[in-house]
């Protein structure tokens, strides 16, 4: 499998990372863009994660990146996080940089993406725009914790997001324990 992780400038940026080196432990062929402005949201932060040996990274200017072309094949994508301004881009189909034209190339080629939207609350512009997006297969998954793992950390709640990130992928894993009843 060959996966697109995407990180804006929205708080939580550096879930992108842990993402990303997650899926690179799970053996998946993983490429990384990041925004300015998620390089902004992780010194701000202060929760910088080192990103793994081995993950291809493009520069989001980078227009004619393979991300930008549905030939280079890749199977999924996801924005995590993905900032309301990424949303609206990507529901209007604008495709001004690498992350956008990535993105917009996953919904023409009818691949998976996913957007991991980070935002409280949400106004009614955007709720339309998931909508929208949804109703053409666009994965929307807001990192919401789930209270049933009983996480006793920051970084069990973590994993709890991202494991649902990689259910929406399509990608096996055992980061938490599955409900049972």
């Amino acid at each position: 499998m060959k996966l697109i992780v995407a990180i804006s400038g929205a708080s939580g940026a550096h879930l992108g990372i842990k993402l990303a080196n997650t899926t690179l432990n799970l053996g998946i062929d993983t490429t990384l863009i990041i925004t300015q402005n998620a390089k902004l949201s992780i010194q701000k932060e202060h929760l910088s994660t080192k990103i793994a040996d081995g993950i291809q990274i493009y520069d989001n200017s980078d227009i004619s990146a393979p991300p930008a072309s549905g030939s280079a094949m890749y199977d999924a994508m996801i924005v995590a996080p993905c900032s309301i301004n990424t949303l609206a881009k990507i529901s209007c189909a604008i495709s001004d940089n690498l992350l956008l034209r990535a993105a917009s190339v996953m919904i023409k080629e009818r691949r998976n993406l996913v957007l991991g939207v980070r935002e409280t609350p949400l106004s009614a512009i955007s709720l339309r725009q998931m909508a929208d997006l949804a109703s053409i297969g666009v994965g929307i998954a807001p990192p919401i914790l789930g209270y049933y793992t009983n996480p006793s950390t920051i970084d069990e709640a973590e994993n709890f997001i991202i494991a649902k990130w990689l259910d929406n992928l399509h990608i096996k894993h055992n980061l938490i324990r599955r409900w049972n009843g």
